[in-house]
């Protein structure tokens, strides 16, 4: 499986027999100057109805979207939908916003959506044994990097891979990625948009993986 960060809270997820799958592709302007979406995709998930996260129609290839909680089986791949927060107000800020779990060539795979809150004991379990989880660092509009290591330290993930925060193509009012990065080890940032896995090669102990942007 090769993950590749598009930008902001959007990667392109790329199985083994090619299945593309998209997580929460944005709309640039408004303090992000990423470059527009032009891959393919089967699937695409949307985590919340805010522009720079539901651009479906910028991804070519006509795919099926994913953008409800429970179970969505979608080409041969089960999506599970949680339900959470984009605040710490019970949604009454900016709403609402869907973490989905996914499982790729035996790896399973979370993307956090734009998480506002630390997780309750019963989403934590909900969401079940990560292997790659993708989570917003930047703070501001989602979890910062103190809640952040607290969500990480809950889920226990093999593998972490920051995603919107602050940086050359974006300007919201948010931190860089160093901030989540202080202190920790195990850290790794690639000049690189791209990285592969492979379920027998994840580490054993957990590893955190910053990528550039692709677009």
């Amino acid at each position: 499986m090769k993950i590749k960060w598009l930008g902001h809270a959007s990667f392109l997820i790329t199985s083994d027999t090619k299945t593309k799958i998209i997580t929460d592709p944005y709309a640039t302007g408004g303090g992000l100057s990423y470059g527009e979406i032009t891959e393919l995709a089967d699937i695409v998930t949307v985590s919340h109805e805010h522009a720079d996260h539901n651009n479906v129609t910028a991804v070519k290839g006509k795919p099926e979207v994913v953008r409800e909680t429970g179970i969505n089986r979608v080409k041969g791949i089960e999506f599970k939908g949680i339900a959470s927060h984009h605040d710490e107000t019970g949604g009454r800020q900016r709403g609402n916003n869907i973490m989905f779990c996914f499982e790729v060539d035996g790896i399973e795979v979370c993307h956090l959506g734009d998480l506002g809150h630390q997780l309750s004991d019963k989403q934590a379990v909900d969401l079940g044994d990560i292997d790659i989880l993708l989570i917003p660092v930047g703070g501001y509009y989602t979890i910062d990097a103190k809640v952040a290591t607290q969500v990480c330290d809950q889920l226990k993930p093999k593998v972490i891979i920051p995603m919107h925060f602050k940086n050359s193509k974006c300007s919201f009012p948010i931190t860089g990625v160093d901030e989540f990065l202080k202190g920790k080890e195990g850290v790794q940032k690639l000049n690189a948009s791209e990285v592969e896995f492979k379920q027998v090669e994840l580490p054993a102990t957990t590893q955190i993986i910053v990528l550039q942007p692709a677009l």
